[in-house]
């Protein structure tokens, strides 16, 4: 005997909305982690310009923005991603009236650990900045006290 098409249990229309709005809440996380990232990956210009209108002397220009904005990026991409993948196959589950209960948190774990990282990598840098300038305009003010014009 085929089961026909009717006899398979399908998800409510609620448990459908409810995997959209997760899924577009994964786009929106996935896209401000992009936007983000441009953020951070510009701001190593902007303190340069800055510095270029005060002349101010330059710092060694480590690159660490451009990396940390480049991390952020990629982890919305991978966000985007995967999210899409997950809402595809948890629709598919519906369809087929057969949902998984226990999903699993790795994503969510996963993005949440790899954010912390970032953030505590990007406050060092930024104390190392801060003591590497005030050690420099220290420098600065030393020579200019030392030998006037």
């Amino acid at each position: 005997m085929n089961p026909s098409a009717s006899s398979v249990p399908r998800a409510d229309v609620r448990d459908y909305l409810a995997a959209e709005r997760t899924f577009l809440a994964w786009i929106r996380t996935g896209l401000a982690l992009m936007g983000f990232g441009f953020v951070v990956a510009r701001f190593g210009l902007f303190l340069q310009q800055l510095r270029f209108i005060d002349h101010a002397p330059t710092l060694p220009n480590s690159g660490l923005s451009l990396w940390f904005g480049t991390a952020l990026i990629a982890t919305g991409i991978v966000v985007n991603l995967s999210s899409a993948w997950r809402h595809v196959r948890l629709v598919r589950e519906l369809d087929r009236g057969q949902p998984e209960c226990a999903r699993s948190l790795t994503q969510t774990v996963a993005t949440a650990l790899f954010l912390a990282v970032v953030g505590l990598a990007m406050a060092i840098y930024l104390i190392s900045v801060r003591r590497t300038a005030n050690l420099q305009s220290s420098k600065v003010s030393e020579f200019v006290l030392t030998n006037p014009k």
